[in-house]
């Protein structure tokens, strides 16, 4: 075993014997994948499960060799003896009915009663019985929990429910699965409509199911789908009666009853309301993908980016907070949670009642919380989502941000008005391919007009408005416009503005108009495999009139790791996790403030 933190090029340290192996995509879109899936959301001890030397089976009843090499296999204990094969995971790259016919196989001739095909796009969950000399085979909703008998999927208890650190593959099988099994919808954006109502079924019956209660959303072995489908059709009539203003009649749960049943018993255990990640992005990235929004230049940020400004803006309970191009809302719930840990802390300090702490929580996200998005699938489903997780409800907006403010609508100009706002996160879209046109809107903006440099004095002049620019520009403005003076903002923005010598005159009126705090370098491979372009973070305060800064210390690093490769699969190195840390000691050791 290579002793070196690193494994040589080309290979990876397998998750659960250690041992370096060559790092394929069935090894690295696959096996690590759900092996660490095993552990983490299932709860096998690494101990029971076997990947290297790998686990051999007969491949027909004379095979003395044992022919066949399993590339996971799950023991009932340490031993790992064949008598004591529990589960055999199968992740060749074949398609779903070779998958399934090999996997068969498998399981035929070894011991385990239950199997697992999953190729990293799209899984299947098998369970062997042995009934009168025979051999039968029949597809379950899941595999139990370590622990489980097969006859307990599906019985959860709501304080059963584990969080996930990654919900990517999973949504990736469920995608796949629909879209070649569904009857009546096919195209991406209805299936995400579709998944998205699922889910906030899930979030819905999280949040309202006592500890000690059997969970809704689930669903079992010996069910039929059409009891499983019934039953969240109860339960979105429920979240539909709750949040009114969010969902009318025409949304519904139309997927077949055999699709909801699986898509229910692929996340009936997990604990979508504590996931790292957003999940709703996650499950509206798999479905819709980069070619449909890609040319939008709608990417979601990655939950570990978002963290990370948050963290570093560190908003109050008494700030007001904007997103501009909120999308499906991952900024506002990450900061919506973050001020609600500082609420916790203060109804622990104060004693306070749970209906009172309450209170407070859904009062800050009904009043503070501000997102505008001109998409009206992603606000609807940012209002959604806010709705469930905080009764956000009222503060999401379907606006065009970098509109004149008077073709808002009466009651976005009601809740959002300039000069306004504490703390500002976004990464708006960008690119040269989605140009603002249109002199009215241009107009507005000093970055919406020519500028070149006076040759006499060396500095930049202020001409006639242009005929188009890059909306990322424009939104650099419109920022610091909502925010009020002091307030502070994070802003993901393509690296051309930093160095590019024609765009001089941005870096100006940035100094002009605020206190450059940070900035903050992530790899390529951040908003990747959606999109290349190199990109930093730009952390800022708003200046007062009138006030000058100069000679003032910047926070600057730069991250090589993001915890994911360029194609999207988990790495478990992250720089930008640290960089929260490194900023507050920065702060610390220049009596910075903000």
């Amino acid at each position: 075993m290579n002793t070196d933190n690193k494994p040589k090029d080309g290979y990876i340290f397998d998750y659960i014997s250690g041992k370096e192996i060559k790092a394929t995509p069935e090894e690295v879109e696959a096996v690590q994948v759900f092996a660490k899936q095993l552990v983490e959301d299932y709860g096998y001890p690494k101990e029971h499960i076997q990947t290297r030397p790998q686990f051999r089976v007969k491949a027909r009843p004379s095979d003395t060799k044992k022919e066949y090499p399993v590339d996971i296999a799950v023991f009932s204990d340490t031993k790992k003896q064949e008598d004591d094969t529990h589960i055999i995971v199968e992740c060749k790259k074949e398609n779903r009915k070779d998958g399934k016919t090999q996997l068969q196989d498998y399981l035929r001739f070894s011991k385990a009663n239950l199997g697992v095909w999953f190729n990293g796009d799209e899984r299947l969950f098998l369970r062997k019985i042995e009934k009168d000399g025979k051999v039968e085979f029949e597809e379950i909703p899941n595999i139990p929990q370590s622990g489980q008998r097969v006859e307990d999927i599906g019985n959860f208890k709501r304080k059963d429910l584990k969080p996930t650190h990654n919900l990517k593959a999973t949504f990736r099988a469920i995608r796949n699965h629909l879209a070649a099994n569904t009857v009546g919808a096919t195209r991406d954006e209805v299936l995400a409509q579709q998944l998205i109502n699922i889910i906030f079924c899930k979030i819905y019956d999280e949040s309202f199911t006592e500890p000690n209660d059997m969970v809704a959303f689930r669903a079992g072995v010996d069910e039929a789908p059409s009891v499983v489908k019934d039953r969240m059709l109860n339960l979105f009539t429920e979240v539909k009666k709750k949040y009114e203003e969010v969902l009318d009649d025409s949304d519904a749960i139309t997927l077949d009853a055999k699709s909801v049943a699986y898509v229910v018993g692929e996340l009936q255990s997990y604990c979508l309301i504590e996931a790292e990640r957003d999940v709703v992005a996650d499950a509206f990235e798999t479905f819709i993908g980069h070619a449909l929004k890609g040319g939008q230049g709608q990417f979601f940020t990655p939950r570990n980016v978002v963290k990370m400004m948050v963290e570093i803006l560190n908003p109050n309970i008494d700030d007001s907070i904007i997103d501009p191009a909120c999308g499906s809302g991952g900024f506002l719930i990450e900061a919506l949670r973050y001020v609600w840990r500082k609420f916790d802390a203060d109804g622990e300090k104060y004693k306070w009642s749970k209906n009172q702490l309450q209170g407070e929580k859904i009062d800050y996200a009904s009043n503070k919380i501000r997102g505008i998005d001109k998409d009206s699938f992603l606000s609807k489903v940012a209002k959604a989502y806010m709705t469930i997780i905080g009764d956000g409800k009222s503060g999401i907006f379907v606006e065009d941000s970098l509109d004149v403010q008077e073709n808002w609508g009466q009651a976005t100009r009601q809740k959002i008005e300039l000069g306004k706002f504490s703390v500002l996160l976004t990464n708006p879209p960008f690119g040269s391919k989605i140009p603002i046109r249109g002199e009215d809107k241009l107009k507005q903006f000093e970055l919406g007009h020519k500028w070149k440099v006076d040759k006499e004095t060396d500095d930049w002049e202020k001409g006639k408005v242009k005929d188009k620019e890059a909306p990322q520009i424009l939104f650099i403005e419109r920022c610091l416009q909502l925010l009020k003076e002091g307030g502070r903002m994070a802003i993901v923005l393509p690296d051309g503005i930093y160095g590019n010598t024609q765009l001089g005159y941005i870096r100006k009126y940035l100094l002009q108009k605020a206190r450059l705090v940070a900035v903050i370098d992530v790899p390529t491979e951040t908003f990747m495999p959606n999109t290349s372009t190199k990109t930093s973070i730009l952390i800022a305060q708003k200046l007062a009139k009138e006030e000058v800064t100069e000679n003032y210390p910047v926070f600057m690093m730069s991250a090589e790791t993001c915890g994911h490769d360029r194609r999207g699969n988990l790495r478990d190195e992250d720089d930008i996790v640290e960089i929260p840390i490194e900023f507050r000691n920065w702060a610390k050791e220049n009596d910075f403030n903000f």
